[in-house]
């Protein structure tokens, strides 16, 4: 393993959050329609994060765009977390993922999901987690979003991503024994 103590594999996605707001299911009395303060902003911000569906462990990190310097940003900050261990991400075909200019760190290896098959990465159903309670909100600001998402990045529990991120198809003994 050389400079590495430890190994884990890492699911990694992005997902916008905005200040447009974001209809869900109410609970309601029969034949009432839900309420909610709406507003039709189209600002926004991103989150980055990458979940072990191994140890639970998780990485997020809010930033404003979606793009090559933003992954750069995400991998070099990922990296520092942790540096000893061997960060095995798995991801999309993002274009700014395949970017020329990015630096992957040592400690960080890049395996790309087929394309178009979002169903294969557990990260889709931690943001399925996060915008169901980012739902019905009004925010009047992008400051509003940031501390909402931070509340929720700080309240989820490595026994969370464990439920949501273990895919039975992560587990076959076979992956494990070629690692």
């Amino acid at each position: 393993m050389g400079d590495f103590t430890s190994v884990n594999l890492y699911f990694q996605d992005e997902s916008r959050f905005g200040l447009f707001t974001r209809s869900g299911k109410s609970v309601t009395a029969i034949r009432v329609k839900p309420i909610c303060t709406f507003q039709q902003v189209f600002k926004s911000t991103w989150l980055s994060g990458a979940f072990s569906p191994i140890t639970g462990d998780h990485f997020q990190l809010i930033l404003p765009y979606c793009n090559a310097d933003s992954f750069q940003v995400f991998l070099d900050d990922f990296s520092n977390e942790n540096p000893t261990e061997l960060k095995i991400m798995v991801l999309d075909n993002g274009r700014f993922h395949k970017a020329k200019k990015l630096i992957i760190p040592k400690n960080i290896v890049l395996v790309f999901l087929p394309p178009y098959s979002p169903e294969l990465n557990p990260a889709e159903k931690m943001w399925a987690k996060y915008k169901r309670a980012f739902s019905n909100k009004f925010f009047e600001c992008l400051e509003d979003v940031d501390d909402f998402i931070t509340e929720a990045m700080n309240t989820t529990s490595k026994k969370e991503v464990l439920s949501i991120c273990g895919y039975s198809y992560i587990f076959f003994d076979e992956i494990w024994t070629i690692l």
